[in-house]
């Protein structure tokens, strides 16, 4: 194996070069700390893990060999490769991962198994003659077969000197299923009829007739079921970048001696010339050669008003050419288009992102230590005090199984799991609990304008007549001719016609006049509709009256149409992209969260401060490109702010990866759907502001679910090595525990929105 079978990324000349690594075999944020603190020892080497995406960015010194990296990984006690050009992770769908595959698996089993040795041991009814035989039966493929994950990696961390979750799991389920084959087999729990004591008294008794097996099968179910969820909600992390790279157009009509040939997009080379029809999108970054029409930027830059291109103007691959046929000439291909480079936008700000460390993992990582180091002490203390071996193991296997972290396992999934379906009903999907630690910090949120604070269309928002002509009039004859169009603006035009007057006459002679407008004979009147140059052109020039309106309204940031027939002007349309009713009280919620609104935007700053003046927010950042809007995330957070970022175009993917929250509206592009951390299933900005309170909630349900396991244990371990608990009311206890936390999380179920049910609808 050679460094030129793989893909390196970044820079690979000078003095240093990029390479990405896949990792495999983390199970917690620590592992990533830990991995990223070896790959940091090497001379020469800067290292980030990123546990979300199981990946690592290293710059390297020129000449370093790759398979180092890989070499210091695997000390570490984990798997690294470099992606192989044909084997892009990027390309790869989530749902062909093996190891998720066998999770799903071993949760399966572990619930069909564990179930009723949970049912037999809290329910004495269901106890008969060697119930306890039958328990064994079921619990032993649950702790040795479906918990093999967590012993698995608890024996590498231990071979490497550390602890994790994983540590405490093995540890806690061993335990209590090693001491009940000793009951089993060499104590009193195996005769026959033998009955589950759950009584809950102090007792020093050596402990030989008590089994707890539904400890282990229960603990390893839990836990293993919380793995599952998390693990599935990582592998989406490569999603982002292939909706990214899906929106570019699959193959092209090249010309090729004057005759056109459909080829793949990717055989495409700077040169090429290359025909766009109306509907179609452009392949590749261009500059046009012949032909005009209006391309619909709004998915790239997010300006919401279709740019007029003809002979000479600059095209930009996976635009929409909303108008008529164009042919342009290939500039750019491949990795140098601006979708790729928005791609790699979105992967660094993926990659840069800061893993919150799993407050369970850090606990965890000093807990487990000290629960063995009180475990053999009691055992030696006891034994050195002259008491027999079994009841010195009992306070010993005591001080294990209270430390068995069922709760802790429960703390974060079961909270997420109600948190999540409450948000659900209301229109918000969140992917993991990774993102909740902002939204408690947030003070900033920075709102994308086209589709996230305005409707993202053209909408016709006035109609002004000059004195002799009527409203109707005006509507129809400049709708007659539109409805003919498949132009954005004629169709706002037509359609809003269509509403207000319901039928419309119809249009003779239509004919387009390129990037100006249209024209044609309506009701016998030769009607002109565009430009003011266009109707210049005719001798039709605006009045005094029309002329003021189409300045204020240009000033404002709207587009205006004039219509002209009979050799004069008639009047102005205005079209512009309207605010979405629910925005103005969407940002007063903000307000009233601690929030400071920014508004985000492509479009011209007119458009910007109008939209943000029509909302009440009072900081605009306009005129930007993708790479502009992610600069200005992290301008904010350099001013120490604590950023949330709304939007729903693919514009928007990478700082919405980049800001500290990301929140994708649900009416938007899959790409900021997946490089965000929430999703807005409705297009209403309030539910933005009800996804952070929920969030907020769920996040401190989180953390007293852990505060209270946690409590639990360090208030238990010190009875348990008095002798003072024997492991079956340490059991009883733990499942206490376990009961207390899934109850505080099912309180997020009475969460309550700030939209009316009828809003809901």
């Amino acid at each position: 194996m050679t460094t030129s079978d793989y893909r390196l990324t970044g820079r690979s000349g000078g003095r240093a070069r990029d390479i990405e690594l896949e990792i495999a075999g983390m199970t917690c944020a620590s592992c990533a700390m830990r991995i990223e603190k070896r790959l940091n020892s090497l001379d020469g080497v800067t290292a980030s893990v990123n546990y979300a995406t199981e990946k690592a960015a290293v710059t390297v010194p020129a000449g370093f060999d790759p398979r180092a990296l890989i070499a210091e990984v695997a000390k570490a006690g984990y798997r690294a490769a470099l992606p192989s050009r044909h084997d892009e992770p990027a390309t790869r769908p989530a749902s062909d991962d093996a190891e998720l595959a066998s999770l799903r698996n071993r949760l399966i089993v572990a619930t069909v198994l564990a179930t009723p040795v949970i049912a037999m041991a809290m329910i004495p009814a269901l106890e008969f003659r060697y119930w306890q035989w039958a328990s064994l039966a079921l619990a032993a493929p649950v702790v040795v077969w479906a918990g093999r994950p967590f012993h698995a990696a608890a024996w590498a961390n231990l071979k490497h000197g550390a602890a994790t979750m994983d540590t405490l799991v093995s540890i806690g389920t061993l335990s209590a299923f090693v001491w009940s084959l000793y009951a089993l087999f060499l104590g009193a729990a195996g005769e026959p009829g033998m009955r589950h004591g759950f009584e809950l008294t102090v007792s020093r008794g050596d402990g030989a007739g008590n089994i707890y097996l539904e400890v282990a099968a229960g603990v390893t179910l839990f836990v293993l079921a919380g793995r599952y969820f998390e693990k599935r909600s990582k592998r989406r992390a490569g999603a982002a970048l292939r909706a990214l790279l899906e929106l570019g157009a699959k193959d092209v009509a090249v010309l090729r001696d004057g005759t056109e040939i459909r080829i793949p997009v990717d055989q495409l080379v700077v040169g090429d010339v290359f025909v766009v029809r109306p509907g179609e999108k452009i392949a590749t970054d261009g500059t046009v050669v012949s032909g005009s029409s209006a391309v619909d930027a709004s998915m790239l830059t997010g300006e919401s008003v279709p740019v007029e291109v003809g002979p000479g103007d600059t095209v930009t691959g996976a635009t929409v050419n909303a108008g008529g046929r164009v042919a342009v000439r290939a500039t750019r291909v491949g990795d140098d288009t601006q979708l790729a480079q928005m791609a790699r936008l979105v992967e660094a700000a993926q990659s840069g992102k800061a893993e919150v460390q799993r407050l369970a993992d850090r606990i965890s990582g000093v807990f487990v230590p000290i629960v063995i180091a009180i475990a053999v002490s009691t055992l030696a203390v006891w034994l050195v005090a002259g008491y027999p071996l079994s009841a010195a193991l009992t306070a010993a296997v005591a001080v294990l199984i209270i430390a068995c972290p069922c709760a802790l396992g429960l703390a974060t999934p079961t909270a997420l799991l109600v948190g999540t379906g409450r948000a659900a009903q209301f229109g918000v999907l969140i992917k993991g609990p990774e993102m909740l630690e902002s939204t408690r910090r947030v003070d900033t949120i920075v709102l994308d304008k086209t589709g996230t604070v305005t409707a993202g269309k053209m909408t016709l928002v006035d109609v002004i007549a000059e004195s002799q002509t009527d409203r109707p009039t005006l509507l129809a004859y400049a709708g007659a001719l539109e409805d003919a169009s498949e132009h954005p603006i004629a169709r706002a035009i037509a359609d809003a016609a269509k509403a207000e007057l319901g039928t419309l006459p119809a249009a003779e002679d239509f004919a387009g006049v390129e990037g100006m407008g249209v024209q044609g004979v309506v009701d016998g009147h030769e009607v002109v509709v565009g430009r003011e140059s266009l109707l210049a052109d005719r001798a039709q020039r605006l009045d005094a009256t029309l002329s003021a309106a189409k300045a204020q309204a240009e000033a404002e940031g709207k587009t205006a149409v004039a219509v002209g027939w009979d050799g004069q002007t008639r009047g102005i349309l205005v079209v512009a992209d309207t605010v979405k009713p629910t925005s103005g009280e969407a940002v007063r919620q903000f307000k009233r969260l601690g929030l400071t609104p920014v508004l985000l935007t492509g479009d011209n700053q007119a458009v910007a401060e109008r939209i943000a003046d029509e909302v009440g927010i009072t900081h605009v950042i306009a005129d930007t490109m993708p790479a502009d809007k992610v600069a200005a995330v992290k301008r904010l957070q350099s001013e120490g702010r604590v950023v949330a970022m709304v939007g729903d175009g693919v514009n928007d993917a990478a700082a919405l990866a980049a800001a500290d929250l990301g929140l994708a509206m649900g009416t938007g592009t899959d790409v900021a759907i997946e490089a965000a951390d929430l999703t807005l299933v409705r297009g209403d900005l309030r539910v933005a502001a009800d996804a952070i309170r929920l969030s907020r909630r769920t996040l401190a349900t989180i953390k007293s679910n852990l505060w209270w396991a946690f409590g639990y244990n360090v208030a238990a371990i010190p009875l348990a090595a008095l002798g003072l608990l024997n492991p079956m009311f340490a059991g009883a206890a733990m499942a206490f525990s376990s009961v207390f936390v899934v109850g505080n999380s099912l309180r997020l179920r009475a969460f309550a929105t700030t939209i009316d049910d009828a809003d809901m609808g």
